[in-house]
């Protein structure tokens, strides 16, 4: 029986590669009950909410890892962000009908893949590459490699009720004469069906693909779904778009609301709220959401 909400981490004792096993239940369904997306959609951003809690733990910073999948067509945005505490929120931005045979190559072609990391104490620091591959996996594994050199194999799934991934990544001191104790490894993950993955736990997952290897298990991490938004940030980039500009919705609709994009709380100012808030800025350009 799968640890529904539960990320286990272990490395193999006798060769430098590590990985996780990850299963996103409530996580997963609480993250996305606010937002209405296509299955495709739906299935693609549960794969990339566990990968991002897989490649979150691999992190010794104490901070935000944020994944994205940026495009011009009818999907113009995955995102999905893990802290080392392993909250995680999600969302995406789509336009026009999708049609229930559309696949996910067929909406991220000539897109872009982002991954940011966000420390407390530190700068972020963001890689950019074009999309290569057909699937978040196969994005994320060649993001990996070129941008930070790190061979990556990731097994992710989601049926749209939960999502269920697997990492193996190669440590940097791995001897060239022992690669083939990683293709082996590599080989063996990528035999995992979809409900194997799915329903497996840590040590039926090790009894029935790694049993010859000797595994040293970590203590699991618990994953929640937790949006970090509040008024008091959607009060600052009121105070950041100017008063004239803010004032200018106020004359036209009484009171100015914002939905977050991840939890799709509203957040609402009247013109004694908004009064209480300013001095100078500069003005901008409503957005009647946050992130």
């Amino acid at each position: 029986m799968k640890d529904n909400d539960q990320l286990h981490p272990f490395i193999f004792e006798e060769h430098p590669i590590r990985g996780a096993l990850a299963h996103l239940n409530s996580t997963f369904n609480q993250a996305l009950e606010n937002q209405l997306l296509p299955m495709v959609i739906k299935k693609a951003l549960g794969e990339l909410m566990v990968a991002s809690a897989l490649l979150t733990s691999t992190l010794k910073m104490d901070g935000s890892l944020v994944l994205q999948i940026q495009n011009k067509g009818r999907l113009k945005l995955l995102v999905v962000e893990c802290n080392s505490n392993m909250d995680i929120r999600a969302t995406a931005k789509c336009e026009g009908k999708i049609a229930k045979d559309t696949s996910f190559l067929d909406l991220i072609k000539d897109g872009q893949c982002v991954i940011t990391l966000d420390p407390k104490d530190g700068k972020p620091y963001q890689g950019i590459v074009p999309i290569e591959g057909a699937s978040i996996s196969e994005i994320l594994e060649g993001y990996m490699l070129r941008s930070q050199q790190l061979e990556t194999s990731l097994e992710l799934s989601c049926d749209g009720k939960s999502a269920s991934g697997l990492l193996l990544q190669k440590l940097p001191e791995l001897p060239s004469h022992d690669a083939d104790t990683w293709n082996r490894v590599c080989m063996l993950a990528n035999t995992i069906t979809d409900k194997e993955l799915t329903s497996y736990d840590i040590k039926k997952l090790k009894a029935h693909f790694f049993n010859e290897e000797d595994i040293r298990l970590f203590e699991s991490k618990s994953t929640q779904f937790n949006c970090k938004c509040s008024r008091a940030a959607v009060a600052d980039m009121l105070k950041m778009l100017g008063k004239e500009e803010v004032d200018s919705v106020l004359v036209e609709q009484k009171k100015i609301e914002v939905n977050c994009d991840y939890c799709n709380k509203q957040y609402a100012f009247d013109q004694v709220d908004v009064g209480a808030l300013f001095t100078d800025n500069s003005p901008g350009k409503i957005s009647r959401s946050i992130h």
